[in-house]
């Protein structure tokens, strides 16, 4: 994908393919999104569970639109990014995509008081981590070198950074 056009209609259709149906359609289907009884502390939870899946809502686009913009190309495998992208909140955290995927998976289960979602939240967290470390971390050290292992290093991969990554020479 060489321009920012076809990158960002790739990534809609990424978007929507694959988080919509992990962080959508998988869920409705398994509850209906109806609310259950509150867990325990159940408005508490209710409210965390609303922060949560707005939160999460949010960081996801911002992260796919930094495929776009910086990396210009796609999240999918078969259509990857001309550019190593570490701008953004990629500064902060490795993940933010399988971590925005997971805090709307949590937030619902939390605001619709269905367990089940948090034991599917967990299990995609731990999916997605295999992931990573058998496909997606090899793939980038294939494709972008020193410049990865740089950004490895010093941006952890599942629990953010405070202060922003600054690579050299940007």
């Amino acid at each position: 994908m060489r321009n920012r056009v076809a990158s960002a209609i790739g990534t809609l259709v990424f978007l929507v393919l694959v988080p919509g149906t992990l962080a959508g359609l998988i869920p409705w289907w398994m509850t209906g999104w109806r609310v259950r009884q509150p867990l325990p502390f159940g408005s508490p939870l209710r409210v965390v569970g609303a922060v949560l899946l707005a939160s999460g809502v949010v960081f996801l686009l911002h992260a796919f639109v930094q495929f776009v913009i910086e990396g210009i190309g796609t999240p999918a495998p078969i259509a990857p990014t001309e550019h190593l992208v570490v701008g953004g909140l990629y500064r902060h955290v490795r993940n933010p995509m399988y971590l925005a995927v997971t805090a709307t998976l949590v937030g619902q289960g939390l605001l619709l008081g269905q367990t089940s979602l948090l034991v599917y939240a967990g299990g995609f967290l731990l999916a997605t981590n295999a992931f990573v470390l058998l496909y997606e971390e090899p793939t980038l050290r294939r494709r972008f070198g020193t410049e990865y292992e740089e950004y490895r290093r010093a941006v952890p991969g599942w629990w953010p950074r405070l202060r922003p990554w600054q690579p050299h020479g940007k």
